[in-house]
């Protein structure tokens, strides 16, 4: 049977999350961005795309309260709902990096022979820089919300699938392990009940840290415009469209580059301190 962890454990585990100060400043950021996203309609005083030229490259005000663009859109209203875009984008990341990262390190690690074909094609894929890969597979696929969701979900997958076949390699070779399959339990059975349930906190730790590259990488390919439309307000497109008036209108590139430092941040600051939680040697009390 797999280990199941009992409630002292977990008790001591909440205590020193409850001490981590660095965790729980980054849950409260993370918190306050998320309920604006989802709140966006009832937060934003304009809406995202409303054209006012007569009021366009107003600094900051009581009116504005981040000012307003080259075509006179409230840039608080467009910051808002631009993250709205980024979560989206980074849940869709997490979520098939996850799938594809721990099919490939489950079989990579359990299955001897598929260990070097999976682990050649990780090593090339990890060979290329996050970015650039991301760039191709988007010009490859075709820039939209959902190839970008697609190609950074490819991009991520290696990092979470050599951390579930590097654990696998070791749960493989444990007692309880060679027991379920001297007892012949089915492959998928051990695969699920017994080597993927340990390995749960490893694989949100990474994904916390995946959720936070897929932002940055998602403002990054905007910026670049290879990412999402135009028409649609994301924090990278902001930055891209307010550096052309970066001296005379700074506020077009502060704010939307504050929201992205915050938000990485906070998803850093959680990932740390979950990481010191589930890694022995970290949390280990003195």
């Amino acid at each position: 049977m797999s280990a199941l962890v009992s409630p002292a454990p977990r008790l001591a585990s909440l205590r020193r999350l409850a001490r981590n100060k660095a965790i729980l400043v980054g849950l409260v950021i993370l918190g306050l961005v998320v309920l604006a996203a989802l709140f966006a309609p009832l937060i934003a005083p304009y809406a995202p795309n409303k054209l006012s030229i007569v009021n366009k490259l107003k600094p900051p005000s009581a009116v504005h309260l981040f000012g307003t663009d080259e075509f006179g859109r409230d840039v608080f209203s467009r910051a808002i709902y631009a993250g709205r875009v980024s979560l989206l984008v980074s849940l869709g990341v997490v979520a098939i990096s996850t799938v594809l990262g721990v099919a490939l390190g489950l079989f990579a690690g359990y299955f001897r022979r598929l260990d070097a074909p999976i682990s050649r094609l990780l090593d090339a894929m990890m060979s290329f820089p996050d970015i650039l890969l991301a760039i191709a597979l988007v010009a490859a696929l075709g820039p939209s919300l959902t190839n970008v969701i697609l190609a950074l979900g490819i991009t991520y997958a290696p990092r979470l699938a050599r951390i579930v076949r590097g654990s696998t390699l070791v749960l493989r070779e444990l007692p309880y392990i060679e027991s379920a399959v001297t007892l012949g339990l089915p492959t998928w059975q051990i695969l699920l009940r017994h080597v993927l349930l340990n390995l749960a906190s490893p694989i949100l730790v990474q994904a916390t840290f995946v959720f936070a590259s897929a932002m940055l990488a998602e403002a990054s390919l905007s910026f670049l415009g290879v990412g999402v439309s135009t028409d649609m307000p994301t924090w990278g497109t902001m930055l891209a469209s307010g550096r052309e008036y970066m001296n005379a209108s700074p506020w077009l590139m502060l704010f939307p580059g504050l929201a992205i430092v915050l938000a990485v941040l906070s998803l850093q600051l959680v990932g740390d301190g979950l990481r010191d939680l589930v890694d022995p040697r970290l949390s280990k009390e003195v």
